[in-house]
């Protein structure tokens, strides 16, 4: 008991405090940039609950509803300003430093300071907990039910429609404040990626109707004015199961056309989607000085520089780029860049740029019609980095050398085999690493030593199941050997039977013409559109063998590799300005925007209940509070204005739902109050309010622990 008592003494929670305080100061001392950015997240946060609250507040001020307390933040009780007969009082932290014998709840830390003032009914609270508010009003209680009291100004004694216009107050001016924000956010502008097709997925709903880079959407699901790029992804991820939503779409020559797409789960996503990928710009965009100086070392290319060009071809758009790089069947390709010196002078800088086969046209390895090939010719894979979770070790290397800084797989190691599968494909590679979850598998590779030499290294790998459970994963990423005219496997296509070529020969001669690479077997078919050639390939001084093809016109479907820039080139996003011309555009702007956002946020909790949409989607407020500091830290602070005014419209939403405690439920019961000529008992108010609080708590936990283990 006397542990007990020492621990409740004041002075001893005085002496936690101070050390608490003086901990906050030292970080805030150490974190002065950060503790700025939190401090404006704070404020943009109040700012949107001080508004819903403030609607409840001067309503109820209106109809003469006694208001008791006026809180930003939840308790324990920061401190608190109330008007008396004997001037403003102060309250600090009442509850954790309570006053021995005090009933009123003044706390040990409060004090008054004289001014003569007509005393106030209400006093203003700011709570420890940084999420949320209330307003207190005499009778009116969001745990339980209503209160019983003789005072004319009780809550509980005002009509049914005066209670409704009190609770309704506070959605009603989180709509109007998104409105009014995102109306200032239109008359300064902002940039907003556009709806620009940059990318397709393959075999993507957007693929297969025949969207392609470059497109622009003018309209989906009815939608046309103010489309910005996120209006595609919610008019997927919100539709029903199986809708056709409406696109119109505006081809790069200036033609139109109108589609109907279907949204799908997509392999590797968590959402329904039409596959249609945001655009990227052509400048570099900023990057941290180590990363800047590894893209100089790697590509002479510079964070600012603008590609003005791709093997000597102009380009427009970053799609335009990658539709050449590809298409290219070379070893490298060569970018010229615009960069501007300090004095704005710009100079042409030239960067040829290493180039690495993708192995796969998707992320689907279900089956072999998804892997690049030429003419049905897979090539070899090739080692392009190491995870973090690989897990090896080479055998024919002293185990004293394993702890070394080496890494037992390298860039550019030649997959020879894997298992008892010589010349794996991709497909092959991941169904052996199933069979081998956490299992040790052998993994036989040929390396090109400092000196030149080619060694074959035998490893020995454990395949380990990813963080989402999706796949088992061996720890390597994997590209095609282009550099050796090696098939590793031959496949059937759509379009063609598999050619009757052994796993693992060396194609020798394509039409006669000798050949050291892919890149030259791709060379010698292109030569010959329309023809029929020969192709020759050998195993050993004993096996030999060839084929022939008749090569295609159009050759999209015979040859699908496609290259990638060995070296990641961080493009900026193509941003568009969202600006009105003046304040009744901007009005307009905003009204609609909000409408908008009301209106997939309702879409998205039907969506959440009919299974449409996973709950592993949603956003608590941990998650919230991370993507607005990094939006405080990272953006101009429009930005943030303008996420401030899509969560008051969320906020709008969430608290209308007809669900008690919510304002939504509680204008329900007073529906059910008219309508019965009576209330619901305060038993059954009580039991209802728990229930829903209960359900509301769990929520938030589960939203939260998304928050906490979601990869941002």
């Amino acid at each position: 008991m006397s542990i007990l008592k020492n621990l409740n003494n004041k002075y001893f929670r005085a002496a936690v405090f101070i050390v608490c305080l003086i901990a906050l100061l030292v970080l805030i001392a150490l974190n002065l940039s950060a503790f700025g950015n939190v401090l404006l997240v704070m404020l943009g946060f109040g700012a949107v609950i001080l508004v819903h609250e403030f609607g409840h507040f001067i309503v109820a001020k209106l109809s003469d509803i006694k208001v008791e307390a006026f809180s930003i933040f939840m308790p324990p009780i920061l401190f608190g300003v109330q008007k008396t007969e004997k001037g403003i009082k102060f309250r600090i932290l009442p509850e954790i430093f309570p006053k021995e014998g005090d009933e009123t709840g003044e706390g040990a830390l409060n004090f008054t300071i004289a001014k003569k003032c007509k005393p106030g009914e209400t006093e203003y609270r700011m709570g420890l907990i940084p999420f949320g508010g209330f307003v207190k009003m005499l009778g009116q209680d969001d745990v339980g039910s209503d209160k019983s009291s003789d005072d004319p100004r009780s809550f509980a004694n005002k009509p049914v429609h005066i209670r409704a216009a009190v609770i309704a107050a506070g959605v009603t001016f989180n709509v109007i404040s998104a409105v009014i924000i995102f109306m200032i956010t239109f008359l300064i502008g902002i940039e907003l990626a556009p709806a620009k097709v940059g990318a397709v997925i393959p075999n993507s709903p957007a693929a297969i109707a025949g969207i392609k880079p470059g497109d622009t959407i003018k309209e989906i699901a009815g939608k046309s004015e103010d489309l910005d790029f996120s209006d595609i992804g919610i008019s997927a991820a919100l539709s029903g199961k199986d809708e056709e939503v409406p696109v119109k779409v505006e081809h790069e020559d200036g033609s139109i056309e109108d589609y109907l797409l279907k949204a799908e789960l997509l392999p590797g996503e968590d959402m329904r989607l039409f596959g249609i990928l945001p655009a990227e710009s052509l400048t570099i965009g900023k990057l941290k000085p180590e990363d800047a100086n590894y893209l100089r070392e790697k590509t002479g290319l510079l964070p600012g520089d603008t590609i003005i060009s791709v093997n000597k071809q102009d380009v427009r758009g970053n799609w335009e780029l990658m539709e050449i790089v590809q298409n290219c069947f070379t070893p490298s390709f060569t970018l010229s860049a615009e960069r501007k010196n300090k004095d704005s002078a710009s100079e042409i800088i030239d960067s040829e740029i290493p180039l690495e086969w993708i192995s796969s046209v998707s992320n689907d390895f279900s089956t072999e019609a998804s892997l690049s090939h030429i003419y049905t010719m897979v090539p070899r894979l090739k080692i392009i980095g190491t995870s973090e979770t690989l897990e090896a070790i080479d055998e024919d290397i002293d185990t004293a050398v394993q702890d070394s800084n080496e890494p037992v797989l390298k860039s550019g190691d030649i997959i020879l085999s894997i298992g008892q599968v010589d010349n794996p494909t991709r497909k092959d590679m991941n169904d052996i690493a199933k069979q081998y979850e956490d299992q040790e598998l052998s993994i036989k590779i040929l390396r090109t030593e400092s000196d030149g030499t080619e060694q074959i290294h035998n490893i020995t790998a454990i395949p380990r199941l990813s963080e989402d459970g999706e796949a088992v994963l061996i720890g390597i990423a994997v590209a095609l050997d282009a550099e050796h005219p090696v098939v590793a496997n031959t496949i059937d296509t759509d379009v063609m039977q598999k050619l009757d070529i052994q796993r693992g020969a060396t194609i020798t001669r394509v039409e006669g013409t000798e050949v050291s690479s892919f890149y030259d077997v791709i060379r010698e078919i292109k030569n010959h559109p329309g023809d029929r050639i020969s192709i020759d390939w050998r195993i050993d001084r004993e096996t030999a063998g060839g084929v022939a093809i008749n090569v295609s016109q159009d050759d999209t479907n015979f040859i699908t590799v496609q290259a990638i820039p060995a070296e990641t080139i961080p493009f900026e996003q193509l941003k568009a300005l969202y600006k009105a011309n003046g304040p009744i555009e901007a009005i307009v702007m905003g009204y609609r925007k909000t409408l908008n956002f009301i209106a997939q946020t309702y879409v998205t909790l039907r969506r959440l209940v009919t299974g449409l949409v996973s709950p592993k989607n949603l956003m608590g407020p941990v998650g919230i509070m991370r993507i607005s500091y990094r939006i405080v830290a990272e953006q101009p602070a429009v930005y943030y204005v303008y996420f401030l005014g899509l969560i008051s419209a969320v906020i709008a939403v969430f608290n209308f739902l007809p669900v008690p405690p919510l304002d939504g439920g509680l204008v329900v019961l007073l529906i059910i109050e008219k309508i019965k000529g009576s209330p619901i008992s305060e038993r059954v108010q009580t039991i209802i309010a728990y229930t829903t609080w209960v359900l509301i708590l769990a929520l938030v936990i589960y939203v939260t622990f998304n928050d906490l283990t979601r990869k941002f």
